[in-house]
């Protein structure tokens, strides 16, 4: 995964008024002006990283005060490995050790890496297009309307290049942010305000914060996952899409979260056999998959690394991964054999299966609650509370097929979608031999049909992809997210 970070991404943030030419090979050809989008995505990482943790810092003083060593503790730990991971992230996608920046590293010593960071793609969209500047690359994609498939071409500059690189960094230091310290100090600070029967606003604030954090977290797994299967397709999400991943990721985090904090209060020690079940099944599932395939290991994620140092960032990349998947669905699947380590196929059935068991454990870890939970709790009406937590994770489920069935971008190139899957299944539980067969077209079999090239094979360009032979991605789109 570590080589995304060098990648060039989608030029999807340059405003669309520019001048379109008929290129020789059909190519549509458009020359950008410069006309660069605001850095909204790095902002936005950055006030969350500097929210999440000025919060922790004073929910800290707080806890010393009252001489709760434990949550103090304990914050500290989820405030500070993810700010260090943070800052080894920025530096290692950036490169700056092997470049003479004493004072950016200093910054990142001092846990202010993302400042400077967001302060740099600030000055470059602020200095972009008072000079005209030669392009470095030509993006190639395929731009889906409708039912047309129109190749397009994009000139990208200097400027364009680096707010690129600089949003590729911050998508995936929000992920570390997201999972490896907001869910589990989302947690911990709910499970505090259990054992201590009353709410802090500093506290409660941070919870609001860490939620935030999340939600976005998952909706750049998404984004991410989308952009790399349709790699070769200019991909832009409608704030429709936006408002149902929302709603889909926000449900089924907050669920998640509340069932592991309740059943954590009634049976305390119980849960950490839980999580660590969770942590280490995604996290062996990949390597399983991997030895099972014979695969050998990819030799791009850098190329200075030792097969040891390989094993070593594949093993982070698996364990974030996994942290993931204990608290949401990745979107993702990994593929340690491959050069982009993700799978290229949509795997409906691993999605079925993950969201179908998700729905049983969660199902029993509030029953096992409601059976064990103490006098605390009588004065809440627990049938309702069940049935209210179970209700939001089935509204995630519907948001997320939702989302598949209409608001996907590339629906078009579904072979088969929600609507097509769940009438097979209805149709195998009544015996039918084949989904549909004898019947009349439903409405989705329009909805996602295999679009075709519209150019002969001799015309088509060779590789839809950048000119430097790296993949482009664009994460989320910061026109869509202002």
């Amino acid at each position: 995964m570590e080589e995304e970070g060098d990648q060039v991404e989608n030029i999807s943030d340059v405003e669309q008024s520019h001048h379109e030419s008929a290129s020789e090979n059909g190519v549509m050809l458009v020359v950008n002006h410069s006309n660069i989008q605001p850095p909204f995505s790095v902002v936005l990482a950055t006030l969350l990283y500097c929210a999440e943790f000025v919060c922790a810092a004073v929910l800290c003083n707080v806890y010393h005060k009252s001489d709760d060593d434990i949550w103090m503790g304990s914050t500290i730990t989820f405030m500070l490995v993810p700010a260090v991971l943070t800052q080894l992230a920025l530096t290692f996608i950036h490169r700056d050790l092997g470049r003479d920046r004493p004072f950016v590293l200093f910054l990142h010593l001092l846990l202010l890496g993302p400042l400077i960071r967001c302060f740099e793609a600030l000055v470059v969209y602020f200095k972009a297009g008072k000079e005209e500047e030669p392009y470095v690359t030509i993006s190639r994609k395929i731009k889906l309307k409708k039912d047309q498939a129109t190749p397009m071409e994009w000139e990208i500059g200097h400027s364009e290049r680096k707010l690129a690189t600089h949003r590729n960094a911050f998508k995936r230091t929000a992920v570390i942010q997201a999972f490896l310290g907001s869910t589990p100090q989302l947690t911990l600070q709910l499970y505090a305000n259990i054992q201590e029967k009353y709410f802090l606003p500093i506290r409660l604030t941070l919870m609001v914060i860490c939620l935030f954090s999340i939600t976005y977290g998952a909706l750049v797994c998404s984004v991410l996952a989308i952009n790399i299967r349709y790699d070769d397709y200019k991909v832009r999400l409608r704030p429709a899409a936006y408002l149902c991943m929302i709603l889909w990721r926000g449900l089924e985090i907050a669920t998640r979260v509340t069932s592991l904090v309740l059943f954590s209060s009634a049976l305390t020690y119980w849960v950490i056999l839980v999580g660590l079940g969770n942590l280490l099944f995604f996290f062996l599932q990949p390597w399983a998959e991997f030895w099972a395939r014979r695969a050998s290991l990819p030799d791009n994620v850098e190329k200075n690394f030792s097969k040891l140092g390989t094993t070593v960032v594949l093993s982070l990349v698996t364990f974030l991964y996994a942290c993931i998947n204990v608290f949401c669905w990745s979107a993702v699947q990994l593929d340690l054999g491959h050069r982009d380590l993700i799978e290229m196929k949509q795997h409906w059935g691993r999605l079925a299966a993950y969201y179908g068991g998700r729905f049983l454990e969660n199902s029993a870890l509030i029953a096992l609650w409601y059976f064990y939970k103490s006098d605390f709790y009588s004065y809440v009406c627990a049938p309702l509370l069940v049935a209210q937590l179970l209700i939001c994770y089935s509204l995630a489920v519907l948001f997320m097929l939702l989302f598949y069935q209409f608001c996907h971008p590339c629906r078009r190139l579904f072979r088969h979608n929600v609507h097509d899957c769940l009438a097979c299944v209805c149709c195998c539980r009544r015996g039918v031999g084949r989904a549909g067969e004898g019947h009349p077209h439903s409405y989705s079999t329009t909805a996602t049909m295999v679009l075709v090239p519209l150019e002969p094979p001799d015309l088509q360009p060779p590789d839809l992809t950048s000119q430097l032979g790296e993949h482009e991605t664009a994460i989320v789109e910061d026109t869509e997210a202002a």
